[in-house]
């Protein structure tokens, strides 16, 4: 068995991003990957502003204390003043420009205005530079504000629309076709005939696909016949990049996948020392008159092994797929209030939630079936292979939120 670090190289190393891109409206852009490299074409901001309401003043004419000056024009936000003269103040409002001639803003809290007079008492002492933004502070013109590769979220989206891009260039959506092998398998609604399961694997790697946003192709469930598994096997494989699949990848006389894909295409990769996992498969399944086939990933059916290992392959693998920048997810050390005394040589990911100590506390079932376990808990510990755990030691978690975005 490879392990787990071996076989997420090896998915990496076979991920190609799909090579149509298309320009699509900035404000349409949420949760794309962008395909090139964004530079501005100007500074943010592009003129020295101010970051208070307030006066504009020359710091040397308050520099001996409290000064009163006549208040010579009014400035709000998206209007330019005069150039202001010496002796004089100009009322200022948040994110007008600074007027020629001024060098410091006086927050109003620490002035009076007196309008019968048109003057303002300045009580405060200002630094050259006080409450002003400067031009290019944020963004100079000509540098790279988003990198190709990136994944685009509302953050994004906002400095792009800072400087002006009104569309940006992005990878299509990765096209994945699903579906799942088991006789066993129901729909909810259905009646849940003797020796039934409901169906959770199908509605939980729809969730992830979607949320990844992938477009999907739901083939639902397929019977426990290898003719059945080769013929969805060609269906899904026929306008899609990757195929995923859900049980029947083990070796017991009903698991038809494996040979299914040995059968229209290639296993590359099978059996990763993970626990919960082991059985993923992944390989390449023909496209009929294209010369390159469709990339096929099989996961285990028991729902938290394949909740698992689509967060640590396939995620990864489908972002590469994308266009985005891989990066791994942060690990946390963080403290076990637990004890997990009888480890697997297998890498372990254990289901675990953050307590009001600010540390880990164990779900008390990690079987590969409990998905109850995915919902209690905050994230994973990745625990190394026969690597016990006692109360107090440090461990590396996971959070959710690193894995479900």
């Amino acid at each position: 068995m490879l392990s787990v670090q071996e076989a997420l190289a090896f998915l990496l190393a076979a991920a190609q991003p799909v090579a149509d891109t298309k320009n699509l409206p900035t404000i349409e852009a949420t949760g794309r990957v962008l395909a090139a490299d964004q530079t501005s074409r100007l500074d943010v901001p592009p003129m020295d502003n101010t970051q208070m309401d307030g006066y504009a003043v020359r710091a040397a004419d308050c520099a001996s204390g409290a000064a009163s000056l006549p208040v010579s024009q009014r400035i709000p936000a998206g209007h330019v003043g005069l150039p202001l003269q010496p002796g004089t103040a100009a009322r200022i409002f948040t994110g007008a420009l600074i007027p020629e001639g001024a060098d410091a803003v006086v927050m109003q809290e620490q002035c009076a205005f007196d309008e019968a007079a048109g003057t303002v008492c300045i009580r405060h002492t200002p630094k050259p530079g006080e409450w002003v933004r400067r031009r290019g502070e944020d963004i100079v013109a000509g540098s790279t504000i988003l990198e190709r590769g990136t994944r685009l979220r509302a953050q994004e989206l906002g400095l792009a629309a800072s400087v002006g891009l009104a569309a940006l260039p992005v990878y299509r959506r990765v096209r994945v076709g699903v579906f799942f092998t088991g006789d066993e398998l129901t729909m909810p609604g259905e009646p849940l005939k003797p020796g039934a399961i409901y169906n959770s694997n199908r509605f939980t790697l729809r969730g992830l696909l979607q949320q990844l946003g992938c477009e999907v192709v739901d083939l639902g469930n397929v019977p426990d016949s290898r003719d059945a598994t080769r013929a969805a096997l060609r269906q899904a494989a026929a306008g899609n990049d990757l195929i995923i699949t859900s049980g029947g990848v083990s070796v017991g006389e009903e698991d038809h996948v494996k040979p299914a894909v040995e059968a229209e295409g290639r296993l590359n990769l099978w059996q990763i020392a993970i626990k919960p996992g082991k059985p993923l498969a992944f390989g390449e399944v023909r496209r009929a008159g294209q010369p390159s086939p469709a990339f096929f990933v099989g996961l285990p059916g028991n729902p938290v092994s394949s909740f698992i290992t689509f967060l640590i392959f396939v995620r990864p693998f489908i972002l590469a797929l994308q266009g985005a920048t891989v990066v791994p997810p942060k690990r946390y050390p963080l403290r076990a209030d637990f004890d997990w005394l009888k480890p697997d040589r297998r890498n372990e990911f254990l289901r675990v939630r953050l307590n009001d100590r600010g540390g880990l506390e164990l779900y008390p079932n990690q079987g590969s079936g409990v998905l109850t376990s995915t919902v209690w808990g905050d994230g994973i510990i990745d625990n190394p292979p026969g690597q016990g755990i006692r109360a107090g030691d440090v461990v590396h978690f996971i959070p959710f939120s690193e894995l479900l975005n």
